[in-house]
């Protein structure tokens, strides 16, 4: 491996927020809180693999190694995140950190190592899955932005405006059990389970109660109907997470709450809002998406087989019989099915 390149936990390396930020192209799943939500609520192990001159960030490809006995030891950069561009120096090449990673892969006798790099691309190597990524820039005054919405995106604002939703932000127990529960019912509604509610109680220790993110409700007459989670750092905010009751979507609720995340956003000065990825076939959700007068970009992933000692192509299908078994499972035991898969899915 080579000597300039160290391998650090970030969970363990003091000042490790302040170390990324002296780099343009940190992002918050560079960070430090994001690592730790990760490792905590399913024990992934953190090797980010780096390169550090005279206390700045030079080069960063984070990793974390997964453990698991029905998917096997893997190294995956980054587990349950849409994408996280590696940071490239002068100094590194992305293959000299990709050598570096594979180096460590073949000593620890991982099954595969999965890229989910966003943007950037590795030349001559096969992609395994494409998505689809969407950005809007902010800083914009509330009518500039409502003018690059599409039509029927003004006019489900209005709707829901209209029929007395409100919306809330949220950093407190309650609110992110509120989302729990929401993101519970949409999760049966797509025939999958949710992620474990561990997972949440460490987003709101690490994430929400660091001013690192929020959490977004919709309610009506008292009752929360839609809610989101996003993430903010480094003049940067990520839609991550978004659910709903189905029996109120007619009031779109959660165009509402999109709306008032970018306002929120945008009036305190931050740049852009990711709102992460989107299968290319998955028409609707890139309808909404491109409805808020986003850009649209390409998002690549990678998998390197260790058996092969190639890269290979890979499915992101994930429908199946299973999806109608959970649709039709009591949300209780869908929520424990789920405390018990997600560490291995990663």
């Amino acid at each position: 491996m080579d000597d300039s390149i160290q391998i650090i936990n970030p969970t363990q390396h003091k000042g490790w927020e302040d170390l990324i930020l002296s780099h343009p192209e940190a992002s918050f799943f560079h960070s430090s809180a994001w690592a730790r939500v990760l490792s905590e609520s399913y024990g992934y192990v953190p090797k980010y693999f780096a390169m550090i001159r005279n206390e700045k960030l030079v080069s960063l490809l984070p990793v974390m190694e997964v453990n698991s006995l029905f998917t096997g030891k893997r190294g995956v950069s980054l587990p349950f995140t849409d994408y996280c561009e590696p940071i490239v120096g002068p100094e590194v090449s992305l293959d000299d950190l990709l050598n570096c990673v594979v180096d460590t892969g073949k000593r620890s006798d991982w099954k595969s190592l999965e890229l989910r790099i966003g943007q950037k691309a590795l030349p001559n190597r096969r992609i395994a899955l494409k998505y689809l990524g969407h950005e809007l820039k902010l800083g914009q005054d509330e009518e500039r932005l409502l003018s690059g919405f599409r039509d029927s995106t003004r006019r489900n604002i209005r709707k829901a405006i209209g029929e007395g939703v409100e919306v809330k932000s949220s950093n407190t127990t309650e609110g992110m059990k509120e989302f729990y529960r929401l993101n519970s019912l949409t999760r049966k509604e797509h025939g999958l389970p949710p992620q474990p509610y561990r997972f949440f109680v460490k987003v709101l220790e690490h994430i929400i109660s660091r001013d690192l993110g929020q959490v977004y409700l919709a309610s009506r007459a008292g009752k929360n109907i839609a809610g989101a989670i996003y993430f903010h750092f480094n003049g940067k905010a990520y839609y991550k997470y978004g659910a709903s009751d189905k029996n109120y979507q007619h009031l779109r609720p959660n165009n509402l709450v999109m709306w008032e995340a970018i306002r929120c956003y945008s009036g305190n000065g931050t740049r852009s809002l990711c709102m992460g990825r989107t299968e290319p076939d998955h028409e609707g959700l890139l309808q909404f998406k491109s409805g808020w007068g986003t850009t649209e970009q390409p998002i690549r992933y990678y998998r390197y087989d260790f058996k092969k000692g190639s890269f290979v192509s890979g499915s992101s299908k994930v429908t199946g019989f299973h999806n109608k078994i959970f649709k039709n499972m009591p949300i209780p035991i869908l929520n424990k099915i789920g405390a018990l898969l997600y560490k291995h899915v990663a």
